[in-house]
């Protein structure tokens, strides 16, 4: 195999896996806001532990789909468009929660933040099983004709392996962002946490343990084995760790986890950068899917010395956010200024709930500065 389109595939995977990771706990969090607490400080608390990173988080998917359309355009096209609706559905789900975190704290009315929460939840769910079943039909397999084109309905991607993609990234998700809330978290947020992963670590890890099991078994490499067996050990690291009140090491445990399955499964699958279904001769791989030698040659330059600064930027504003939070650093909601006020009812108009003062402007739920 050539060495460029090896190297992008890694990378890609890398991608992948790092947007998974990273925004896994985001989506997690806001998974956990439907059903963990009906307290609204607590749920300002869980909001207000991914506010700094979320949005730097989902460069990841960004970098991931530009990079694919770049180095291998054969598998962007066949991939986009034979899972056009599935990726709509993650497109979807990432616009409602964008929209909910940035607008949550906007208006002060319990049923704006009831809607914000639902919209915040189901589109963090709706995000994270759309990535997961694309992420499982790419690993094993699209109904492909000799021209890389799917055969079928728009639903052809459809099967159980998609679904178990899908249940994947959320059970790993819901598990990651409960390990999250213990690390960043104080109080009763911090305990319950705890308990959810202690309960639900075992059940939430098991549909990614079975689908990296089962892509393993379909291409029978047995080289792969010690990854699946430290994936797995690093899935009881992070629940005894748990157990024990250790929380840093249970959010490492299930990192690892994740990077090591992560990691086995595209190892099975290579040089097959998606499986056709009906003719393993219309198997899209790295060599008949990759762009020239040198486009993949700029690329590797250009990524070269942005990867670092991105990876350090990154590094530094999770380092500045590093410390713990609780409801005490809660600010109260604000009041309408009685000037405002007096002036709007003078005027006959209405002021936005909520708002402050320019020269003390409040932070919303996300950390950000509110409006």
């Amino acid at each position: 195999m050539e060495l460029l389109p090896t190297v992008w595939f890694i990378a890609i995977a890398v991608l992948w896996a790092g947007f998974v990771l990273l925004d896994g706990f985001d989506l997690g969090v806001g998974m956990l806001m439907l059903t963990s607490t009906r307290d609204e400080r607590e749920r300002r608390q869980m909001l207000n532990t991914i506010g700094p990173v979320w949005d730097g988080n989902e460069v990841w998917l960004i970098t991931a789909a530009a990079g694919l359309f770049a180095a291998f355009p054969h598998w962007y096209a066949s991939l986009f468009s034979g899972l056009y609706l599935l990726l709509v559905l993650v497109l979807v789900g990432l616009i409602f929660r964008a929209v909910a975190i940035e607008y949550r704290g906007k208006v002060h009315s319990d049923r704006w933040r009831r809607w914000a929460d639902r919209a915040l939840g189901t589109g963090s769910f709706l995000a994270a099983f759309g990535l997961g079943a694309t992420l499982a039909v790419t690993t094993t397999g699209l109904p492909l004709d000799a021209n890389g084109d799917r055969v079928g309905g728009a639903f052809a991607w459809l099967s159980p392996y998609a679904l178990l993609g899908g249940l994947a990234v959320v059970g790993f998700s819901l598990a990651h962002g409960a390990a999250f809330l213990g690390l960043k978290a104080e109080g009763q947020v911090r305990a319950r946490a705890r308990r959810i992963l202690v309960r639900w670590i075992p059940v939430a890890l098991l549909p990614l343990a079975v689908w990296v099991l089962a892509v393993h078994l379909m291409t029978g490499r047995p080289w792969t084995w010690p990854l699946l067996v430290a994936a797995v050990l690093a899935a009881l690291f992070a629940w005894t760790s748990a157990r024990a009140g250790h929380e840093a090491r249970s959010f490492g445990g299930t990192a690892a986890f994740l990077l090591l399955g992560f990691g086995a499964v595209f190892a099975d699958v290579y040089p097959v950068v998606l499986p056709s279904t009906i003719d393993a001769a219309h198997d899209l791989t790295v060599t008949n899917s990759s762009n020239s030698d040198y486009t993949l040659g700029v690329m590797t330059v250009v990524a070269a010395f942005g990867l670092p600064l991105v990876l350090l930027y990154q590094g530094w504003s999770y380092w500045v956010f590093r410390r713990r939070l609780s409801t005490d650093h809660l600010p109260e909601p604000h009041a309408v200024l009685p000037a405002v006020a007096a002036r709007a009812t003078a005027t006959g108009t209405r002021p936005d709930a909520g708002q402050a003062p320019p020269e003390a402007a409040p932070h919303g739920d996300d950390g950000t500065p509110g409006a």
